[in-house]
This record gives C-alpha cells, sequence and structure tokens, in this order.
C-alpha cells in the first residue's frame, strides 16, 4: 500500500443555501464522502451543525488522507438538520457537488454551485472548498561538539555518541534522535551536523524538556553512560557561529557520590537552526503546475494495429493497453494543470507526407502545436493517427525526453517552482539509443522532470530497469551520475488483471518525492509559501 502523502483539513463555507424550514432559516451541516467503488460512497467526516444560517462557515475542519497517485473522489452534501438522529436520510438536501480532492488542493480556492442532483442546481447556493495540509514542515539542524568528555575505556578513550529525548505528556522521555557517527577514541568529538522534523523533535513545542545524553559506545550494546543535559529548543535556539550554547554533561550517580563532582565534560551547541521543509502539497498549493506529456511507441515490433494480436489493435470494447495507461496515469494528472492541454507525441513510425521515420510527431501531425486537449483529446488524436502512419523504428527515447527537458529548462530560468513536468513514455519494448536516453535522463535530472515507463506487452524489460535506477544510480556512457532519481518504470503485464487505478497509483506513487527533491536541491520554495501557523 502506498504510503498517505499527508493529511488535508478542508474549510467549508456556503453561501445562498436553499431555505427549507418554515418560520425560520435552515439549520446546515456538510458531510464529506469518498468514492468507495462499485457506486458506493463511504462518510470521511462531517462539519457541525449552525443554527438558522443561509450563507454558514463551518467552523469544523474536514480532514481527509491524501495520496498523489490515486484519483480521490470527493462528495460533499449540505443538509438541513431538524433532528437528533445521526443519519442524515431523514434530514433536507440542501444540495452537493463531486468533485476530486486533487481539483480541491490545485486550487486555492475551490467554488462552485450546489446541485440538488446532476443538472439540477440548488437555487443559487455554491460551496467554497479551501484545503490546507495538517503539518508543522519546520525542520531543526543542529551541529553539535563535546569537550573533555570522561574517559570510559580502560585501554583508550571514550567513544561518544548522543541520543536526544522528549518528555512525553505522560511524563516519560521519548527517543527523537540519536546521532549516526560514532567518534571512536575522542574525549572532544565534534558531530556531523544533522536534522530532525520539528514535529518529532519536540511536537512544535519551543519549551517541551529535551533530554541530551552522551554515552560511549561498546560494540556488544552495554553503553555506558558519560552524561546527560537537560534542555529546551529555546535555550538551544540562539546557537549560532561565534556565539555557541554550551551545558554541563552530568552524570546522576557521579553527583550524588562526590561533593568535588563538577561534570563529565561540556556539551556545546555549535549552531541551531529551524528551516522550513516544503511539502509536495505546499509547492503545488503554492501555484506550482505539472504539465504532462505523453509519448506513445509506434515501432513495428508492435505489431500491425489492424490485427487483434497487435498491441496497438483496439478492441471491440474501444481499449487497448496503451490506452489504458494513458487512461489511468493522465487521470491523476491532469487535476494539477489549469489549462488541460497536453503535448502527445509518437515515436518510430514513418509519418506522411514523405515517410521518413520520425521519433517526436505529434499526434495531431501539428507541430507547432501539439497540444490536445483533456485526457480524452489525446486518446482522439492516438486513435486519429493509428491509420494513417506505418509503425516502423528503431525505439529511440532520447529525442523525446529532449524535447521535454528543452521545456523544462526553460521553466529553470525564471529560478522558481513554477513549472514541473512529467513525461510518460509507453513502449512495447528493447530500446535502441540505450547510450544517448541513458545522457538525457542525466541531464533531465538537474531539471524539474520526471520520466514514467509503462512497457506493454511481453518484452524482456530489462533496459527499461536498468534506466529506472532503483538496483543504483543510473550513469551516463561517460560515468557522469544522475542528480536524482527521475525515472520510474512499470510493466503492464503486472496490472492486466488489477483495478485500473493501481497502474496510476504505482507509477505516480515516487512523483512527490521527485518534485519535492528537485526544488529542494535547487533552494526554490513554493510561489506562495504556506504560512506557518504557531502550535
Amino acid at each position: 500500500m502506498a504510503a498517505c502523502v499527508s493529511r488535508v483539513e478542508l474549510s467549508v463555507s456556503c453561501r445562498s443555501l436553499l431555505d427549507k424550514d418554515v418560520g425560520s432559516r435552515s439549520d446546515p451541516l456538510c458531510v464529506l464522502l469518498q468514492d468507495a467503488g462499485g457506486g458506493r460512497w463511504a462518510e470521511l467526516d462531517r462539519t457541525e451543525r449552525i443554527k438558522n444560517c443561509q450563507d454558514p462557515e463551518f467552523c469544523k475542519k474536514l480532514v481527509v488522507d491524501y495520496y498523489f497517485e490515486k484519483v480521490q473522489k470527493l462528495k460533499f452534501g449540505v443538509y438541513d438538520i431538524d433532528n437528533k438522529t445521526f443519519d442524515l436520510n431523514d434530514d433536507d438536501y440542501l444540495g452537493g457537488i463531486e468533485c476530486t480532492l486533487g481539483q480541491v488542493v490545485s486550487s486555492s480556492v475551490f467554488t462552485r454551485p450546489l446541485e440538488l442532483k446532476q443538472g439540477k442546481p440548488a437555487g443559487k447556493g455554491t460551496i467554497t472548498i479551501t484545503a490546507e495540509e495538517i503539518k508543522d514542515t519546520r525542520v531543526v539542524y543542529l551541529e553539535i561538539e563535546a569537550r573533555n568528555l570522561d574517559k570510559k575505556d580502560f585501554l583508550g578513550k571514550s567513544d561518544p555518541f548522543l541520543e536526544f529525548y522528549k518528555q512525553t505528556d505522560a511524563g516519560t522521555w521519548q527517543l527523537m534522535h540519536r546521532s549516526e557517527v560514532v567518534i571512536k577514541n575522542n574525549l572532544n568529538p565534534c558531530w556531523r551536523k544533522f536534522s530532525v522534523p520539528l514535529q518529532t523533535f519536540c511536537g512544535g513545542d519551543f519549551n517541551k524538556p529535551i533530554k541530551v545524553q552522551c554515552a560511549d559506545h561498546d560494540s556488544d550494546g552495554s553503553h555506558d553512560l558519560i552524561g546527560a543535559v537537560h534542555t529546551t529548543l529555546a535555550q538551544m535556539q540562539p546557537a549560532g557561529p561565534g556565539s555557541p550554547v554550551e551545558f554541563e554533561c552530568i552524570h546522576p550517580e557521579k553527583k550524588q557520590k562526590k561533593k568535588s563532582y563538577k561534570n563529565s565534560g561540556i556539551i556545546r551547541i555549535k549552531s541551531c537552526k529551524i528551516e522550513t521543509e516544503y511539502s509536495f502539497l505546499d509547492y503545488v498549493m503554492g501555484g506550482c503546475q505539472i504539465n504532462f506529456t505523453v509519448g506513445v511507441d509506434f515501432t513495428g515490433s508492435n505489431g500491425d494495429p489492424r490485427s487483434p494480436d497487435s498491441l496497438h489493435y483496439i478492441s471491440p470494447d474501444g481499449i487497448n493497453e496503451y490506452l489504458v495507461a494513458i487512461w489511468s496515469v493522465g487521470s491523476v494528472v491532469q487535476d494539477y494543470d489549469t489549462d488541460k492541454l497536453f503535448p502527445a507525441f509518437g515515436f518510430g513510425a514513418q509519418v506522411p507526407p514523405n515517410w521518413q521515420v520520425s521519433h517526436e510527431f505529434a499526434l495531431n501531425f501539428n507541430p507547432s502545436n501539439p497540444y490536445c486537449q483533456g485526457i480524452q483529446g489525446i486518446v482522439d488524436a492516438y486513435r486519429q493517427v493509428l491509420p494513417q502512419i506505418r509503425l516502423y523504428g528503431p525505439t529511440n527515447f532520447s529525442p523525446i525526453i529532449n524535447h521535454v527537458a528543452r521545456f523544462a529548462a526553460h521553466s529553470v530560468q525564471q529560478g522558481t517552482a513554477a513549472h514541473y513536468y512529467i513525461l510518460l513514455i509507453i513502449t512495447d519494448g528493447e530500446i535502441t539509443d540505450l547510450d544517448q536516453t541513458r545522457q538525457a535522463i542525466v541531464d533531465a535530472s538537474k531539471l524539474p522532470m520526471s520520466i514514467i515507463i509503462v512497457g506493454v506487452g511481453e518484452a524482456d524489460f530489462k533496459a527499461m530497469e536498468f534506466l529506472d535506477g532503483d538496483s543504483g544510480v543510473l550513469r551516463s556512457v561517460t560515468g557522469e551520475p544522475a542528480a536524482r532519481d527521475i525515472v520510474q518504470f512499470v510493466p503492464f503485464r503486472q496490472f492486466k488483471n488489477a483495478p485500473r487505478e493501481a497502474l496510476s497509483q504505482v507509477v505516480l506513487a515516487e512523483v512527490p518525492k521527485q518534485l519535492v527533491s528537485y526544488y529542494k536541491w535547487q533552494g526554490w520554495p513554493p510561489l506562495k509559501p504556506p504560512e506557518i501557523k504557531a502550535v
């Protein structure tokens, strides 16, 4: 199961609701339902009821788990509550809407007219939904050293390491960080800089008690305590270059036994910084557009599209593996692109009028405007182009990767997190220009871009798995490593009998991480950074 990217809270307000009560106004409540499949809807949450109000602004937030890689269909229903039962079937329906969570999170304010049923407006009623991620995105960065630690080893000096604990509400100590580096034979160690999410470190409470334990590492696990420091993040925070914050490292038993005991060394906070670490939703809600491009393999190995055993054969029910891949991935991504215009290309075919082999021809045969209107537009262009081209070869990926990379490179010149590019390549098999494709991917890894490859048919996809880079860092022929992992490969055959959404969940699960890793590497915040709320 894919890990939940985050939780989102939805704020709901309505205007001009229908008035169902005689002698007073409606008493509205909003319920949030999620599509559970098979025409069933499951309730996720509901707001409070507001008495006598046609323009309610609900105080209670609706909370939902958010997954980028799924189309999460939601239904908001507004009811006039005139009794104390939980069941809404005996309450008047004031209208509702259906939408996807992707549509809501990619709009700063999402407003729609309420409908009593499809096509029947609920008077002049409207609903407005705004989304906010439930997350403190701040991270604590610490650099720590120690001076004159007690010697614990009989033959050598101590091998010190640090453990950080926060106090829970129950008063117990909970481990939240252990220093990675065990520094051998050193009583004046300087540990590597490390970071801990603020939520993990202290739950956002700067005055929460923190205990830092310094111990001597023993390979048998019987680590000896050197001493401990009791502090808070508020006390550590002033530390910076030239003005460290120092604490005495105290061993409680030694302090009790010896009157002359001073300390077991000094723990020195060299720097303590709190920085914001932005999430995928911060970028999307901040205005980042996700631009989706499709590349379709029209090489001869697919087989004659008129033959039922061809991968391009469109079955009587109107589908094939290429179309399923376009629909399942495109239906998720389209919610994050405001203009819904998607460039779509083919490669490996001879195209009219001169029947030259092309490795990046527009599916609509309009090279100056290769955009299709919505996912349906791509599907229509694909169906129309099939009878007009000759499937040929070879299978070259680098031209279409470089094509999208040129757009991504152009957007980088703005120096803002405004555009991210996803290229979906659907192919039936062995790649011909592997060396050039490796170079193209290494170059693209420095750009705001992700590549998804869906392999259709029964071919051996070893080269695709190599490009995926999951087994190690992908390198170009000259040995240059990819700056980050941007390729996700999935063989369609693994999903033949699975629900259609299963494919999109697997191929898109990596995209949020890839997008965030790019902007973090560049040091670019969202176009409109979120406001940090005091916890």
